[in-house]
């Protein structure tokens, strides 16, 4: 119940309305239960005046007269029509108010969900596939339209009608409505055995389309490789497994709601049955009019409708639900990097970096990082090198808070960076990676990206110091030229100089470059290298690398082992050393060239 209640928060805000289309629901349940009536009066009044009922004629006469029994059977059955009609009007009403609040939740929830996604911290996005968050955004989301729609609105409408429906029927002749009834504990008892399979299943389902998602993701998102290895029937024979896992999820699900209306609608039928026997026999004994029975069947639909209405929502709501849960689980989730509540704006930082005992791991049986003391002055080149597994892109990626130490402290200017906002400490961080990552936009979108509000001069200034200005302009649209999916339109290199760009118009005083190069031909290595040299000047630096010849000359470096520091110093100062750093530094070919300097 819980799921439901939570849901029903997010439609808060449209009270009004809600209380709106419930009162032009119930003006449409009013106008359904008249329905009946006015064919009654044709019988027991108009056709079957022998055995018709007084009051049904005296009704008649009263407004038709009985000298134009043809005249009265005509507008009786405008007014037949006339009900229907402004019922369909009130229910359209009402119906159109319902899905525009529908959606306007389903726009909240979704909103909230990204916006959850967003501030998560990447632990746990490392933990899980982008296609099942984005499964949950988009279609997880869903089931608070279902709940609302197919839940509050046909459960509120299915109660009134049955209420009202079952008052009429008991004044009527209670005896019919009592056996009427007798269907409804079997009934109450096929909801709960099936409505709690249909959420088992309807869960099972929602996994296995998050994992067709991802293979299809997956598959397409690297369909170069795919060609280039020839492993298009492998890509299918993985996608057709896991349709195939889909599809036989659907079909349970089908089969068992398929099994469920086979039960009440059995039970339904049996109820209509005996009714129609008691109430037939009543009629045959005089104890009841034919216009009266012809009611009362009416009103048995009446009545059954709701019913089976009820139990079809209650097996959609189950459904519903398991999407619900995975959208809570979502906004569940604590922010590991949070703002503490006292937390305070940076400022201008001038760049000073301490690392004081940090520890961390992702797994406690397992650490990354252990004990690792370190102190960076303002405007420092600090190069981090070592194998891999060794700790370095963790390492950074305490300094922006991506992740928080599970032991130790980070500073930045002596402020421990969690009595700081995440905003304001990103603020004053300017990042390059190693794969240059492009929105499906204009390249000036991407360049922007930088810094909101950027103008157009500082855009092209900052593509400009990045050597970036001259291959833009020979762009068929310039800076307005889309770069494709993940910057595809672009080589690598072009794609690492407009992130270099950004990081340009940012001007943060920390720069933070994670393998900037490492996917780069040499010749172009060699003009990135310059550009990066120009972007560094002034700046504190934290650089990470593979390739020890980038940073041998570049200033301090820090080799990590097993996530501690074995050595640091200059390049020269370590490969004189002959430590680790020099046995990296010969394994890499660069031993002929130290020779040659010295």
């Amino acid at each position: 119940m819980s799921i439901y209640l939570r849901t029903l928060r997010y439609f808060r805000a449209f009270t009004g309305q809600t209380l709106l289309a419930v009162a032009l629901m119930t003006i449409g349940i009013g106008f359904n239960l008249l329905k009946p009536w006015p064919f009654k009066y044709i019988v027991d009044g108009i056709l079957d005046t022998s055995h018709g009922t007084a009051e049904a004629r005296a009704f008649v006469k009263q407004w038709f007269g009985w000298t134009d029994g043809y005249g009265a059977v005509i507008a009786l059955c405008v007014a037949m029509a006339a009900i229907a009609l402004l019922s369909g009007l009130v229910n359209l009403l009402s119906n159109v108010l319902l899905i525009r609040i529908g959606l306007k939740a389903l726009l909240h929830l979704r909103t909230q969900l990204y916006t959850c996604l967003q501030a998560l911290p990447l632990q746990f996005h490392d933990a899980r596939r982008s296609s099942d968050s984005s499964f949950r955004v988009a279609y997880d989301s869903q089931s608070i339209q279902t709940i609302y729609n197919k839940g509050f609105a046909t459960i509120f409408g299915a109660v009134v009608t049955l209420v009202s429906a079952l008052v009429i029927m008991l004044r009527m002749n209670w005896q019919l409505t009592v056996v009427s009834l007798a269907v409804l504990p079997p009934v109450v008892w096929s909801i709960r055995y099936y409505g709690d399979r249909i959420r088992r299943e309807s869960t099972t389902i929602q996994e296995r389309e998050s994992d067709l998602l991802a293979t299809v993701q997956e598959g397409l998102g690297s369909i170069r490789m795919v060609q280039a290895f020839g492993r298009e029937s492998h890509e299918v024979q993985q996608f057709l497994a896991h349709a195939t896992r889909s599809l036989e999820a659907n079909f349970r699900l089908n089969m068992t709601s398929s099994r469920s209306a086979l039960v009440v609608g059995t039970l339904m039928a049996l109820g209509s049955a005996v009714m129609y026997g008691a109430g037939s026999l009543q009629v045959m004994k005089a104890n009841l009019s034919l216009g009266d029975m012809l009611v009362f069947v009416a009103y048995l639909a009446t009545l059954y409708q709701p019913i089976e209405q009820l139990t079809y929502t209650a097996w959609a709501l189950e459904g519903a639900a398991a999407g619900a849960q995975r959208c809570f689980e979502v906004l569940d989730r604590e922010e590991e990097t949070k703002d503490s509540p006292g937390a305070v704006p940076l400022g201008v930082a001038t760049g000073g970096i301490t690392f004081a005992g940090v520890a961390f791991n992702y797994d406690p049986k397992a650490p990354v990082l252990a004990g690792v003391d370190l102190v960076i002055a303002p405007g420092e080149t600090v190069a981090f090198v070592g194998g891999t597994g060794a700790g370095k892109s963790t390492l950074l990626s305490l300094v922006p808070r991506f992740y928080d130490p599970t032991a130790g402290v980070v500073r930045i200017d002596g402020h421990d960076l969690k009595s700081l906002t995440k905003a304001s400490l990103r603020s004053q961080i300017g990042m390059v990676l190693q794969d240059t990552l492009l929105f499906s936009t204009s390249i000036r979108e991407n360049i922007a990206y930088g810094r909101e509000g950027a103008t157009e001069a500082e855009i092209i200034e900052a593509a400009k110091r990045a050597q970036a200005y001259d291959f833009i302009m020979a762009q068929p649209q310039g800076f307005d030229t889309p770069v494709g999916e993940r910057g595809g339109h672009l080589s690598v290199g072009q794609r690492q100089r407009i992130g270099i760009a950004r990081a340009f118009l940012k001007n943060a005083p920390i720069l933070l470059l994670d393998e900037p190069t490492s996917a780069l031909d040499p010749s172009t290595e060699k003009a990135i290298m310059e550009t990066i040299a120009e972007l560094m000047r002034g700046r504190t630096t934290l650089i990470i690398t593979h390739r020890l010849s980038t940073v041998h000359h570049l200033g301090r470096v820090v080799l990590l082992e097993h996530g501690r520091i074995a050595e640091q110093g200059t390049g020269p100062e370590l490969l004189a050393a002959g430590g680790s750093y020099a046995k990296l530094y010969h394994a890499a070919g660069h031993h002929a060239g130290e020779k040659k300097e010295s």
